[in-house]
């Protein structure tokens, strides 16, 4: 399992490596993000061991579960779910510095509340439906700017930039597309200059599509199955959070 896993990781990094030099970026720039959903804590932790500090869950049920785990390798802990409101309490409890996955005023406000009432802050990113489908979250890219403009109004919600899941498909122009829209949309707010909130970041890309995320300008790509190995069902099933 160990040999396994380490391989898989230098291909994707290599990958990431190759990537940067094509699209003439500075491979500082990119951060590999370890998508852990279904991942047990062993193998989480042959990747940390590895140098890989930046990892994250789906649902705030497996960030409980491999917490006290993982607590003691140093790790930054990264949230890329569809988060209910009713399960802020615990995201925050279990050591997340950033929720990737914030797409409505509703879930930033009662953040507002949590973090006030616990006297702390938190980055987030704002998840924008780029591919358009019915099965995926995120705020439609039209309404986007305006989510940012009252999200920037809450003092404990720090905004480090844009998320996106993108297309599945194996059509290449078409998950492109998703991309290029997430970073016109970046530009539009740096254009805009909005108090309180920075656009350094896009999360964007997995394994199947990273090369054409960092093209068109991913900041951290959200890598699984190509290191961890085949899940039981499909990537889709999981990013469909509809599926309970």
């Amino acid at each position: 399992m160990k040999d396994n896993i380490l391989n898989n990781l230098n291909v994707i990094l290599d990958r990431i490596e190759k990537a940067c030099l094509k699209s003439n970026r500075n491979r500082n720039e990119v951060k590999l993000l370890l998508a852990t959903k279904t991942v047990s804590s062993e193998k989480i932790k042959v990747a940390l061991q590895a140098n890989q500090t930046l990892i994250a869950e789906n649902k705030v049920q497996e960030l409980k579960e491999k917490f006290d785990d993982l607590k003691d390798i140093p790790h930054t802990n990264h949230f890329i779910g569809h988060l209910q409101t009713n399960k802020i309490k615990d995201v925050l409890k279990y050591d997340v510095s950033c929720i990737q996955s914030v797409d409505r005023l509703d879930l930033a406000e009662k953040l507002q509340q949590r973090l006030t009432l616990e006297n702390k802050t938190i980055e987030v990113l704002i998840q924008v439906n780029t591919s358009n489908e019915e099965s995926k979250f995120g705020i439609q890219p039209e309404n986007t700017i305006e989510l940012v403009r009252q999200i920037a109004q809450l003092d404990r919600l720090k905004i480090k930039g844009l998320m996106t899941i993108g297309l599945f498909s194996s059509e290449t122009e078409k998950v492109r597309k998703c991309f290029q829209i997430l970073k016109s949309i970046q530009q539009e707010i740096i254009k805009q200059n909005i108090p309180n909130v920075e656009m350094n970041e896009l999360s964007m890309g997995m394994s199947g599509d990273l090369e054409t995320a960092i093209e068109e300008g991913a900041t951290i790509v959200r890598v699984g199955t190509a290191i961890f190995g085949q899940r039981m069902y499909p990537d889709s099933y999981y990013w469909n959070e509809n599926k309970g």
